[in-house]
């Protein structure tokens, strides 16, 4: 497995996730987005949780970058940048996972279930997620049976495509997608976006922030790789000593577990017995 690498701060684009956040950060343009986006008007945009935002926070899922923002009428919104298409149901099976931490981050907050704000997850994606060539696609719950019936559970799914083609979609976002896919446009809206983003990379406080993230993300992963190591390792371990008959230490000793680690797994195989 290739060793993850730490992007220099002066790569950054917009479609890094990490610079996408800091610039949705900046009140006035995370606004426009969104009522461009919804084809809302938006009376004003408070952050949730901002303590979280750029902390690394150790936990199954590892680092979390999370911006949630809430409007006025309590509705909560994450965007989020996707640059790599997952394969199968990945995607759909990402968006469950956000709202799975934004509502256990609401109800942290003091909600009590029946109250949990509305939440919409919106993902900018660098490719097609459904391969129909639209700009964007929007999920809410709905009856089989009958789509006229409603779930109203509060929550939506709006998707972004970069590669758009069809589909009605406000002119600026429609720059922006394009702005994310590397193209120069000559909106307003996008140009303010960029003088922002290059007002960031010119920051000397903004770099050794990235550089203190990235390193904890490489960390975390190399931690991971460590485990799905040893998981692996007493996966064979349970094989050859359960299944084979062979000796524990002659287990260690045949698939190269560090002495030094030997009586970590003779514990594990001790409570598995």
């Amino acid at each position: 497995m290739s060793e993850y690498r730490i992007k220099p701060w002066e790569e950054l684009t917009i479609s890094d996730d990490y610079m996408f956040k800091l610039i949705i950060k900046r009140k006035r343009i995370c606004k426009q987005m969104l009522e461009r986006i919804l084809h809302i008007e938006i009376e004003d945009l408070s952050y949730v949780g901002t303590e979280k935002v750029l902390i690394p926070v150790y936990g199954s899922k590892g680092v979390r970058m999370d911006v949630y923002v809430k409007d006025g009428k309590g509705t909560v919104y994450n965007i989020e940048m996707q640059v790599r298409k997952p394969e199968g149901d990945g995607l759909a099976k990402r968006t469950r996972y956000y709202q799975a931490m934004m509502d256990a981050d609401l109800l942290a907050a003091g909600a009590d279930y029946d109250r949990l704000n509305p939440t919409i997850i919106i993902f900018i994606c660098s490719f097609d997620p459904f391969d129909a060539g639209r700009y964007i696609y929007t999920f809410e719950n709905q009856c089989l049976e009958d789509n006229h019936i409603q779930l109203k559970d509060g929550t939506r799914k709006i998707f972004l495509n970069t590669k758009g083609e069809t589909g009605e979609i406000d002119a600026s976002i429609k720059a922006f997608l394009r702005y994310v896919d590397g193209a120069v446009t000559t909106d307003h809206f996008v140009q303010e976006i960029d003088r922002k983003n290059h007002a960031i990379k010119s920051t000397a406080e903004e770099e050794a922030s990235y550089m203190s993230y990235a390193i904890s993300l490489a960390e975390e992963r190399k931690e991971g790789r460590r485990e799905g190591q040893r998981e692996e390792r007493l996966a064979i371990l349970r094989r050859l000593v359960f299944m084979s008959g062979m000796s524990t230490d002659e287990a260690l000793s045949l698939i190269g577990v560090p002495a030094d680690e030997w009586a970590q797994y003779r514990q594990e195989l001790e409570e598995i017995r």
